[in-house]
């Protein structure tokens, strides 16, 4: 007598369908909604823990790119970069900008030196201008303009400022995403980037140059109008920041710089927005506000 073993039947899995805009969205929420409320709780109630926050963040960004590059093929003084970059953030504190700019100087010099000695006298240096030109990049991308905010975070509404700046930013991402979503059909910049489009563009405006005015008038107690300029700047730089990361990351060929916030990536993917954005903030809010 035999019996005929029937293997059941199993529906297969359909795979999930990914969201237009390329995230986890769930996750994506989650991780901003708690960054954000420790943003948030640090600049309006103990804004000189924003330099601490700040130094971590930008200590992991760092080392996220430095990684990266590494993997292809670059060789970048790490040891400098990270102490150069934590030195930067923290001599605002007895210094201000004059602080800042001495110790990206050094920065930028002890690199050249660290890669010209790193493999001793009696060996030369390969592809030396390529990395050392990586490592200035390195350190002016991330935590030179990383400091921007913290120059601002010692006036008298310093934690303010910052936060105007960071919800501008925010609410422009938040804006082109839905706008992009929704109604986005013409692409900005396919070659860079391809989830962008105009119409999230003009979303980002909206939403951003209203939370800048918002912003600007409650918090700053300064007339509305400066923020129609300050938001304007604040998402074109944005936009134009989040595409440098963009190129950067496609011509290493890889999708995110790090993998520490699901629904982000890393700290660099989800501060590439923020970061020229901050020298534009400084500008507009310290020598034209």
């Amino acid at each position: 007598m035999t019996f005929q073993q029937r293997t059941p039947v199993v529906d297969a899995e359909k795979p999930k369908k990914p969201s237009r805009a390329g995230r986890d969205l769930p996750a994506a929420i989650a991780v901003g909604v708690v960054l954000g409320g420790m943003a948030i709780g640090t600049l309006l109630f103990a804004p000189l823990w924003w330099l601490p926050l700040l130094a971590v963040a930008i200590a992991i960004a760092t080392h996220e790119v430095i990684r990266r590059l590494r993997e292809h093929g670059f060789v970048l003084p790490t040891v400098p970069l990270l102490v150069g970059g934590q030195a930067m953030i923290w001599l605002t504190w007895p210094f201000g900008a004059a602080g800042l700019l001495g110790a990206y100087a050094g920065t930028v010099v002890i690199c050249m030196f660290w890669r010209l000695l790193g493999q001793g006298l009696n060996k030369q240096p390969i592809n030396y201008l390529r990395d050392i030109a990586a490592s200035v990049l390195l350190a002016t991308w991330v935590p030179l303009f990383a400091a921007f905010t913290a120059l601002l975070i010692f006036a008298d509404d310093g934690g303010e400022r910052v936060f105007t700046i960071i919800a501008t930013v925010v609410f422009a991402d938040i804006g082109g995403y839905v706008a992009g979503v929704l109604f986005g059909k013409h692409l900005m910049a396919p070659a860079i980037s391809p989830k962008k489009s105009w119409e999230g563009m003009g979303g980002s405006l909206v939403f951003g140059t209203a939370a800048a005015i918002l912003s600007v008038a409650f918090l700053l107690d300064r007339p509305a109008w400066i923020g129609v300029p300050l938001g304007v700047l604040l998402v074109i730089t944005g936009v134009l920041g989040d595409l440098v990361e963009s190129q950067v990351k496609r011509d290493l060929g890889i999708k995110d710089m790090g993998t520490l916030l699901p629904g982000h990536g890393g700290i660099m993917d989800r501060i590439d927005a923020m970061l020229p954005s901050a020298v534009v903030g400084w500008i507009v809010l310290t020598l034209l506000a």
